[in-house]
C-alpha cells in the first residue's frame, strides 16, 4: 500500500427531501468515514490504498466493506464484532444551510477498535499512514490505538499525516485541543481548517498558524480556506494556493477529505508543494458537485481536465 488510513465508517442515511427529519419519509443510503473517503478518493487517483476499522458481524457492516472493497480500497485487515453493531447517521437537510448530522455510534463496533486490532507489518509497509481527530474521539480504546499505530509507524519511517477535523458532537474543545496538538507534534504533514486552527491555536492568520505548526515539529502545514483555497508551508516553501470556483455545490461533505486526498496524491508523485495544493483544492472542489460523501470524487483524468491540464472529448 502506499497509503494506509483507519478509522470509524458508517452507513449514511440522506433524506430525498429537505426539512426536520420527522417530516422525512424517504432516504437514499450510503456510506460516510473521512478515513474511508480519503481511501477511496486516493484509489481513483490512481494510488494503491488500504482502510480498515471494526464493522458489526451484520448487513450494515458487510455493505461497508463490500462498497469500499468496490472501489479497488484494500479492505484486507477489516475487523468483524459479532458482539457489537456497524455505526450509522442520518443527514437533515435545509436549503442554505450545511446539512445537520446525527450520530447513532455510541457503543459501535468501531468504537472498541484496538490495538490488538491493530497489523502493525501492514501498517509499515506503507509510505504514508492517515489519521484524523474523529477516531482520537471515538473512545480511550481507539485513542490508545492511534497513538500507538503513529509511534510505531514512525519507527519505521512511515510519513504520518493528519486531519484534524474536530467533532464537537463526540467531545469537548478541551479534549480537542489537548489531543489534536499531541497528534499534530507526532505529524509530518497537517491538514487543519481556519476553524479549526482557531481552536486549537487561537488564531487563523496563515502565516502564524503554519508557523506554530512547523515549530511542533510538522513538516507540511496545509490550511484549508474553504473556497478561496489554502495557505501551504514546509521549511522552503510557503504559498497562497487560490481555490477553483464552484457556482452550485451541491455538497460540502467530504470536500475535506477530498483535499487531503489529492495532497496526498500530489505528493506521493513527488510534486512540487504548490501543485500538490492546486490538486488538493481541485479534488476539494469537485467532491462539491455530487451529493454524498465520497460519491463526487474524481479519477485522475477527470481532475486534470478540471485543472486544465488535459482537453475534455466527450463525444
Amino acid at each position: 500500500m502506499e497509503v494506509v488510513t483507519f478509522g470509524e465508517t458508517m452507513v449514511l442515511f440522506n433524506p430525498e427531501t429537505q426539512g426536520p427529519l420527522r417530516y422525512v419519509g424517504t432516504f437514499t443510503k450510503s456510506i460516510g468515514g473521512a478515513e474511508s473517503n480519503v481511501a477511496i478518493a486516493l484509489a481513483r487517483l490512481g494510488h494503491k490504498a488500504g482502510w480498515f476499522s471494526k464493522l458489526g458481524e451484520d448487513e450494515f457492516g458487510r455493505y461497508i466493506k463490500s462498497t469500499v472493497m468496490g472501489e479497488e480500497v484494500d479492505v484486507s485487515r477489516v475487523k468483524k464484532d459479532p458482539d457489537r453493531t456497524t455505526g450509522i447517521l442520518f443527514k437533515e437537510r435545509f436549503s442554505t444551510v450545511n446539512p445537520n448530522v446525527y450520530y447513532y455510534r455510541k457503543g459501535s463496533a468501531a468504537s472498541h477498535l484496538s490495538i490488538e486490532d491493530l497489523d502493525m507489518d501492514y501498517i509499515c509497509s506503507a509510505k504514508i499512514l492517515h489519521v484524523t481527530g474523529i477516531s482520537l474521539a471515538l473512545s480511550q480504546e481507539v485513542r490508545e490505538a492511534v497513538f500507538h499505530a503513529v509511534k510505531e509507524a514512525r519507527k519505521c519511517g512511515v510519513t504520518i499525516s493528519f486531519d484534524p477535523n474536530i467533532r464537537l458532537k463526540l467531545w469537548s474543545k478541551e479534549e480537542a485541543r489537548k489531543y489534536i496538538l499531541e497528534m499534530a507534534a507526532l505529524s509530518d504533514i497537517i491538514f487543519p481548517g481556519k476553524d479549526e486552527a482557531e481552536l486549537l491555536l487561537g488564531t487563523e492568520e496563515p502565516k502564524e498558524v503554519c508557523d506554530r505548526f512547523l515549530k511542533m515539529g510538522v513538516k507540511i502545514v496545509a490550511l484549508k480556506l474553504g473556497k478561496s483555497g489554502c495557505y501551504v508551508k514546509s521549511k522552503d516553501e510557503e504559498e497562497f494556493v487560490q481555490g477553483y470556483t464552484v457556482d452550485q455545490p451541491v455538497d460540502t461533505v467530504g470536500a475535506g477529505d477530498g483535499y487531503a486526498a489529492g495532497f496526498l496524491s500530489g505528493y506521493l508523485e513527488d510534486l512540487s508543494l504548490v501543485d500538490c495544493a492546486k490538486r488538493a483544492n481541485a479534488v476539494g472542489a469537485m467532491a462539491t458537485l455530487v451529493k454524498g460523501d465520497m460519491e463526487g470524487f474524481p479519477y485522475k483524468d477527470q481532475v486534470e481536465i478540471f485543472m486544465g491540464l488535459r482537453d475534455n472529448i466527450d463525444r
